[in-house]
């Protein structure tokens, strides 16, 4: 199976498809919104999505997820 993942101008994954994301792009979209219109802490929002309050601070300062695919990489998936 054929998978599309996002990449930098670098030719690196960037965001969900990275291999070492643990959140989607949806999630992190959600964690920025709640942060930013509903006043939630980084810790109240660690706590809710279970990561670190440290990754929550970087992804609302966009110090982390805050690349825009520049391109795709087609990946060969295996399927289980």
């Amino acid at each position: 199976m054929i998978k599309k993942v996002p990449v930098n101008e670098y030719g690196k994954r960037i965001g969900e498809g990275h291999p070492r994301s643990r959140l989607t792009d949806e999630q992190i979209d959600r964690i920025r919104d709640l942060h930013e219109e509903h006043n939630l802490t980084y810790l109240q929002l660690g706590e809710m999505y279970s990561v670190p309050r440290t990754t929550i601070a970087s992804i609302c300062q966009y110090a982390r997820r805050a690349q825009t695919p520049f391109g795709w990489k087609r990946l060969q998936v295996e399927v289980a």
